[in-house]
């Protein structure tokens, strides 16, 4: 680190703090992963250790039932670089993602899937992609090793909605294998399977995002977690996104505005109704078209009201956690 760099008045870096390695946290969510633990932390030990990195492994546990935990345990106790994060229950990949987020220590989070098809040789080559200027690099399983019908065309048709909505053009956003700097996943709160949309929530961070091929091999112990019962989750959660890509700070442009529009509609035709009734004498009581016009001024009311709701809750959500409704990536000045 040059410390000339650094403006007179600030706090200089010591010298370890200067010429220390890179802080690396590999974070490895797993639920009934009992055989593939050990062959797993071992592997990354293997591509890691050869580098200059200050790394620790962190598996988290997701309420495994098949003696995971137990072994998890055992291994955390005997090995320095690795930390066993286990929580009470199942709760899902994107909690555990985000307990591992949490006890991460690193400048440079990877994480990675616990059942040996993402492989951790690939790590220092994501890294090392990060270092040119980005702050998300995410693999892309290029030659993936999965069933065509079952796995292969749901996620290739998954993928590409997630880029038509979300703007963000990745090959594959489902594969876990991904490298991030710290301060990217520490202003990220997840929820739901919010996990497979990590780059699109970056990037409305204002995060620089790239892809690179990854390894992948097939599954070699136990089965796969995933189904077809996360599908209509993951696209609610897609809703989610796409809202907040657009209308998270400005809630109201989007229920205002349709509840405008239904309003105006509404009253328009409530006139047209008038009319007919006070000038031209004809009977409306029986018109659908009356109920058309409740419908729609209700309607409008709510939606305008929902709005403003939402303004109140998105100040709140903004307000209460201190978060900012902009992102700085780094000021330039004179050395004063």
């Amino acid at each position: 680190m040059d410390t000339s760099l650094i403006p007179k008045g600030q706090p200089q870096p010591s010298l370890d703090e200067a010429t220390r390695p890179l802080r690396l946290s590999v974070v490895v969510p797993v639920y009934n992963e009992v055989e593939s633990l050990p062959r797993l932390v071992e592997a990354i030990a293997t591509a890691v250790q050869p580098t200059d990195f200050d790394y620790e492994i962190i598996c988290v546990d997701d309420g495994s039932r098949d003696g995971t935990t137990a072994l998890l345990r055992e291994l955390a106790l005997s090995r320095s670089d690795l930390r066993g994060v286990l929580l009470r229950r199942n709760y899902g990949q994107t909690a555990a993602m985000a307990a591992g987020f949490n006890h991460a220590r690193g400048d440079v989070i990877v994480t990675l899937d616990g059942d040996l098809q993402n492989d951790p040789s690939d790590i220092p080559m994501l890294v090392e992609k990060l270092e040119e200027g980005y702050d998300l690099v995410s693999g892309w399983r290029k030659n993936r090793q999965d069933a065509a019908l079952t796995r292969l065309l749901p996620s290739k048709l998954a993928n590409g909605l997630i880029g038509w909505v979300t703007g963000v053009k990745l090959h594959d956003y489902g594969c876990s294998l991904k490298a991030y700097r710290s301060e990217l996943v520490m202003d990220m709160n997840l929820y739901g399977e919010l996990h497979r949309f990590l780059p699109a929530l970056a990037f409305i961070e204002g995060a620089r995002i790239t892809e690179v091929p990854v390894k992948h091999h097939a599954r070699q112990f136990g089965q796969s977690k995933y189904g077809l019962g996360r599908t209509f989750r993951v696209l609610m959660d897609l809703f989610t996104i796409a809202f907040m890509k657009k209308f998270l700070t400005r809630p109201m442009h989007v229920f205002g505005g349709f509840g405008l529009a239904s309003l105006a509609l509404g009253i328009l035709l409530g006139s047209y109704l008038t009319f007919l009734k006070l000038v031209l004498g004809q009977s409306i009581g029986d018109r659908p078209l009356l109920i058309l016009a409740v419908v729609l001024f209700l309607t409008g009311v709510q939606l305008f009201s929902l709005g403003l709701l939402a303004e109140v809750a998105m100040r709140t959500y903004h307000e209460s956690q201190g978060r900012p409704i902009y992102r700085v990536r780094e000021v330039v000045e004179q050395d004063r």
